[in-house]
């Protein structure tokens, strides 16, 4: 018999006219009583952090690489314990109240993952402030919209970004008065700054304001943590709201899981910081950490030395992304690849052999013990050689990178599922259960899930096979977006959020992601893409008479099939002596590239971000048409249909692309 892990708490509801059926609603097995819930005595992650600082004082808390003066190498890590960063928290928390800054205010944390950002952000806990990451991957002038639109009184900000602040400064300087750098700033930065009425400090200099004879607030489970902007499909970014009592409740779910199912966290374990903190995801994994009195160590902040950083910090538990871990799995194949015939048929043989077991459901340390002190344990040491779990979100795992992980790197490997509105995970795959792979698990013992039939894309939450979309209610949720309540009466419905993913329950009670409601997709780095938004901009280019731009959240960009306009290709051969008929043009490559570049011009101009821009385009002769089912008699794109016409000439493109790219 298969073991199920969830369990059933309420009844399908039929479709009525205004709404369309819903499945039952189901949790995990380690919440069937009752969902779990912030005990009293916690109130803030303050506490987390301050009784950690009282429990481990002299524990290293926060690690980084310093390049030395003479020759700049990157030496080893050095450490800030947690009584040192509390102390330094606790003054820059005063230095924050000194500029005027009360509980409830904004303060923005601008720039890359450091020991900084996390003082920055347990500085704003201490005074019951509200952070709110700002970040420039949401298109150029997103910065300036968060600073304006949450009110940003204040702003830590890494000293490479603080040219970019100032640019801003002059739209912003109503509401942004106090700037501190990660480190220095410069006489002119300071001048500049002053221009518009604010004023500007180095890391050292903010510290001294701080009196740290100051009496902390009291702070409320129902106080806003943080105001997290996530990329709106259309439009602007949109403020996600985190209470106290869901961020930390999410914290204290993934220990329960952790202790229920592997080990939890302890103050022996390092963790890995490469992953934006500007993210819920690595957020919520820090604040863990600090939770259990675990140590943090943080990249250099440069991907090329990704891997040097493993291997310096050695850490035991690692969260990634789909892409990180696609680069890792290709690195490894490699060096199995030219290792000799020999060495790659041993390691076929141990990888087929431990497989095997694993299917059969032996826990991973159990399934060929030998074989992996004797072939796999090489393999461990690309990332250090201390991992013991692996956490995969963010976008979806590829099965075959997930396999190939579980069986090459003893460790468990777990893929979660969650949104910025969820504060992070909502699901998560159970460590050792081997029949969840291809997954994102069950849901977190904060969580009730059901899935809300899709009539008009043909998924049926009542059918045998379960399909439709994922449908969230519980303790993690987001509280709304910010002064957006019609955005956010859209997505909460009766206290359900609708998370605009599709999803198929499995046997097991496991949730797979099969599809995304609206037009919008993922790709495999964790960006969303609204592709109408982006076709629209595209179809300004005068050479194109229509356009469908693909992709998918196991690539990291964008390709396209183009119907050019006859004229313009005609006259471009023209002046290049060409003397080809349409169909043949649409085939040159000198063509191809052609429009290519003039539909990237186009995207530029209309600020499409870089990964908005195409890597590979496909020029088609005949337009999309209504015989062969492409598109509606109101010509909208069908993009299932456009897919299978189209599948061998996508694969192509990539195919092509990434050999561009090599």
């Amino acid at each position: 018999m298969e073991e199920v892990y969830t369990v059933k708490v309420e009844e399908a509801r039929p479709a009525t006219n205004e709404k369309p059926s819903a499945g039952p609603v189901y949790r995990c097995i380690y919440a069937k009583k009752a969902l779990l819930e912030l005990p009293s005595h916690f109130q803030s992650p303050w506490d987390f952090f301050r009784d950690s600082a009282t429990r481990y004082p002299t524990n290293p808390m926060l690690g980084r690489r310093q390049k030395t003066k003479i020759d700049s190498k990157v030496g080893p890590y050095e450490w800030v314990t947690y009584q040192e960063a509390y102390d330094a928290a606790i003054r820059m928390g005063a230095a924050i109240r000194s500029c005027g800054v009360n509980p409830g205010d904004r303060c923005g944390i601008y720039g890359s993952n450091c020991p900084q950002w996390i003082i920055a952000m347990e500085a704003c806990n201490s005074y019951a402030v509200t952070y709110v990451p700002l970040y420039d991957t949401l298109g150029p002038n997103a910065v300036e919209f968060i600073i304006n639109h949450a009110e940003v009184s204040i702003g830590f900000v890494h000293e490479n970004k603080i040219p970019s602040i100032l640019k801003c400064l002059d739209r912003c300087s109503s509401n942004l008065k106090t700037i501190v750098s990660f480190g220095n700033v410069s006489t002119t930065q300071k001048k500049e700054a002053e221009e518009f009425g604010a004023s500007c400090f180095s890391w050292e200099e903010f510290l001294q304001l701080g009196n740290v004879d100051l009496d902390l607030p009291l702070k409320k489970k129902t106080d806003i943590c943080t105001i997290m902007y996530t990329s709106g499909t259309t439009g602007e970014p949109k403020g996600v709201i985190i209470k106290n009592e869901a961020f930390m409740a999410e914290v204290l779910c993934i220990d329960q899981i952790l202790h229920l199912t592997d080990k939890a966290a302890t103050e022996d374990d390092v963790y890995f910081s490469f992953l934006p903190l500007a993210h819920v995801y690595d957020q919520i994994m820090e604040t863990y950490f600090i939770y259990k009195g675990s140590s943090i160590g943080f990249w250099q902040g440069d991907v090329r030395f990704l891997m040097e950083d493993i291997q310096a910090l050695k850490p035991t538990i690692f969260c990634g992304v789909p892409r990180v871990f696609d680069r890792i799995y290709a690195g490894i194949n490699n060096k199995i690849s030219s290792g000799g015939t020999l060495r790659s048929t041993l390691f076929q043989y141990a990888y087929n052999y431990k497989l095997g077991y694993l299917e059969k459901g032996l826990p991973q340390d159990k399934a060929a013990p030998l074989l992996d002190r004797i072939v796999f344990d090489k393999i461990k040491q690309a990332l250090g050689g201390r991992v013991r779990l692996l956490l995969s979100g963010a976008a979806p795992l590829p099965r075959h990178v997930e396999e190939f992980l579980r069986v090459t790197l003893g460790c468990t490997l777990s893929q979660g599922y969650g949104l910025t509105e969820s504060c992070s995970g909502s699901f998560t795959a159970i460590a050792n259960v081997f029949s969840m792979m291809g997954t994102v698990g069950v849901p977190m013992t904060t969580i009730e899930a059901r899935l809300e039939s899709v009539p008009e894309m043909g998924y049926d939450a009542l059918s045998s096979e379960a399909r439709g979309e994922i449908c969230l209610r519980g303790n993690t949720l987001f509280s709304g977006y910010h002064k957006r309540q019609d955005l956010t009466e859209e997505v909460v419905v009766d206290g359900w959020f609708h998370t605009g993913d599709i999803g198929e329950w499995q046997s097991n009670g496991a949730m797979k992601i099969i599809d995304r409601k609206k037009n919008i997709f993922k790709l495999s780095q964790g960006e969303y893409v609204a592709v109408e938004n982006i076709e629209n901009k595209y179809l300004q280019c005068p050479l194109i008479a229509s356009i469908w731009v693909y992709g998918n959240s196991f690539e990291s960009f964008l390709v396209a099939v183009v119907v050019p306009e006859r004229q313009a290709l005609e006259d471009w051969a023209v002046k290049h002596n060409l003397t080809d008929d349409f169909k043949s043009l649409c085939e040159n490559l000198s063509a191809r590239k052609y429009i290519l570049d003039e539909l990237n011009t186009t995207g530029q101009k209309h600020q499409l971000r870089g990964f908005e821009l195409l890597k590979a385009v496909q020029l088609e002769p005949i337009p999309f048409d209504i015989e062969r089912d492409l598109i509606t008699p109101t010509f909208k794109l069908k993009r299932p249909q456009l897919l299978k016409h189209y599948k061998d000439c996508i694969d192509q493109l990539y195919k092509e692309a990434k050999g561009a790219m090599m």
